[in-house]
This record gives C-alpha cells, sequence and structure tokens, in this order.
C-alpha cells in the first residue's frame, strides 16, 4: 500500500485495494468474508432503492476493521478494537458527515437497538453479542438521549439494519468496483469543483 497523502483522485482506489487485499478475512466469526459481508450490505441497500449516501456507507461501514492499527476482531478478544472509529477516520477527510456518522456510529446504533427494541437483540447472531459485550452492552437511558440527538440518526440505524442483513455464505454480489463510481460521486458532491 502506497505511503502517499490520500487525495480525492486516490481515496477511491485506496479502498478498492484495502478491499482486494483484505477482504478475504474472516468476518468476526460469521459465514462470509469481510468484503462479502459489506458488499453484501451495500448490494441489499442499492436493491431496496435507498439513497447513494447510505449505499457507500453501508459498503464502507467496517472499513476500519482493516485500517485500524489495533487489527480485527475475534472471538478470543477481550477488549474492543474501536474499528468503527478507525474507519471514520480515514474517510472523514473525503465523505460528508452522514457517510461517516454511520462508520463511526454503527456500533452505538447495535447498542441503541439493544436498548430500545428486545427484539432486535433476539436477532442477533453468537458473534455480534460477543462484540456487544466489549462494545458496552445495551445503552444506558442517558446513552440513549444523547444518541438520539444525532441529526443522522435515521440513517445511522439504516445502515446498522443492513450491516445485520449482510451475512449470507452464499449471497451473490457484485464487487467493489461496480460501486467505486457511486462512492466518487460521493466524494466528488462533499469536496466540490
Amino acid at each position: 500500500m502506497s505511503t502517499a497523502p490520500l487525495t480525492r483522485d486516490t481515496i477511491v482506489a485506496f479502498l478498492g485495494d484495502i478491499f482486494e487485499r483484505c477482504g478475504d478475512a474472516e468476518y468476526l466469526g460469521e459465514p462470509v468474508t469481510m468484503a462479502q459481508h459489506m458488499l453484501q450490505g451495500a448490494t441489499l441497500a442499492a436493491e431496496q432503492g435507498l439513497p447513494e449516501d447510505i449505499i457507500v456507507a453501508t459498503l464502507l461501514h467496517d472499513i476500519g476493521h482493516f485500517t485500524s492499527e489495533f487489527g480485527t476482531f475475534s472471538m478470543e478478544d477481550t477488549e474492543d478494537r474501536f474499528h468503527e472509529e478507525a474507519g471514520a477516520q480515514v474517510l472523514a477527510a473525503f465523505f460528508p458527515s452522514v457517510v461517516t456518522d454511520c462508520v463511526r456510529y454503527h456500533v452505538a446504533a447495535k447498542r441503541y437497538l439493544c436498548a430500545t427494541d428486545p427484539a432486535y437483540f433476539e436477532r442477533l447472531s453468537e458473534a455480534s453479542i460477543h462484540s456487544l459485550n466489549l462494545q458496552g452492552g445495551p445503552m444506558s437511558a442517558e446513552d440513549i438521549a444523547g444518541f438520539e440527538q444525532n441529526p443522522n440518526l435515521a440513517k445511522i440505524i439504516q445502515v446498522r439494519l443492513l450491516d445485520d442483513a449482510g451475512k449470507h455464505p452464499t449471497m451473490q454480489t457484485p464487487d467493489y468496483w461496480h460501486f467505486a463510481p457511486m462512492v466518487q460521486r460521493i466524494v466528488d458532491a462533499h469536496l466540490g469543483a
């Protein structure tokens, strides 16, 4: 991977390189790889006709697993690795706040939904429950009140639900490069002329 500073002209290829080099990694005890997981979520978002910012946020929500200096999560972990913050930091200079918020807060959204929707917790996989415990468990009432102040709350929740849906071992999806023009459109729209 190049150590040259990232620019609006290189960020999309940089992210694609991450998908190609690291995408075959196991996804946290789930029956799909990291790339399959993120591509499934983005594909489901596209099939539902959701806006491009949601599709791109879902595509990139777990990119921090590849960019975090702390490495990726495993079922043997005993503390959180904060992949959501690592991913948001990589994207912040190039993407609008709605995308970076969806990345930064998709873990918080799981904690929020576990606290506010008992049926949601029942749908979590074993791996997702393990990571939830490392991430602080369901939110407190005070945390819920604070989280609900985020202006991007509805989209963050959408990305979380797509995150949960992207775990099908036989689902076929396009590759990252199918979505790359959309990723570039989001970057260009955010950064302007």
